[in-house]
């Protein structure tokens, strides 16, 4: 198992007793949907290791406190602190039709009401206040905010998605 047929789950943040527990960080607006899990990949030296989780509830509301097998002292527990946690993708709840992944929409179309076709997505920048869709249109850069109000319709089957964007953006990169 690979991190490219995986997704971010959350990072190990703390200890949570001497018995070996931890709290996780996790990236997920629904965390309720990741209290039952068997087991979790962790990132240690480089690669996905498997652990197997003996217990695990969610800590005031946003952090789950977990017991791996076989992680049964502070040291074993230490030695986590800071890896990150990642499960396969088939693992990901379904989404509505409206919404999607950022891995599942790079090399998606982008179709724009006004201005019309306007590339293929490349990749998503979420490093900055707002996630931006990277677009490639024929070796040029074209960034448009993913905002809500500009995403009119997402066509996964097709695999298009739908903007209106304010006039003059795209222009912008382009002229």
């Amino acid at each position: 198992m690979n991190k490219k047929e995986c997704f971010f789950l959350g990072k190990i943040v703390k200890k949570y007793s001497f018995k070996g527990e931890l709290l996780i960080k996790l990236d997920t607006d629904e965390p309720e949907l990741y209290e039952n899990m068997e087991s979790v990949f962790v990132e240690v030296r480089n690669n996905l290791v498997p652990f197997f989780i003996e217990s695990s509830q969610l800590h005031k509301s946003e952090l789950l406190r977990i017991k791996f097998e076989d992680v049964d002292t502070e040291e074993d527990a230490d030695a986590l602190i800071k890896s990150e946690l990642y499960l396969p993708l088939e693992f990901l709840p379904k989404l509505d039709d409206g919404k999607f992944y950022f891995h599942e929409i790079i090399g998606f179309k982008v179709e724009d009401n006004n201005f019309g076709h306007v590339g293929i997505i490349k990749s998503i920048n979420d490093s900055t206040a707002q996630s931006l869709f990277e677009i490639d249109r024929d070796g040029i850069e074209i960034l448009i905010p993913m905002n809500d109000e500009f995403i009119s319709k997402v066509d996964k089957k097709n695999k298009i998605i739908f903007v209106d964007t304010p006039e003059g953006l795209i222009q912008l990169y382009i002229e």
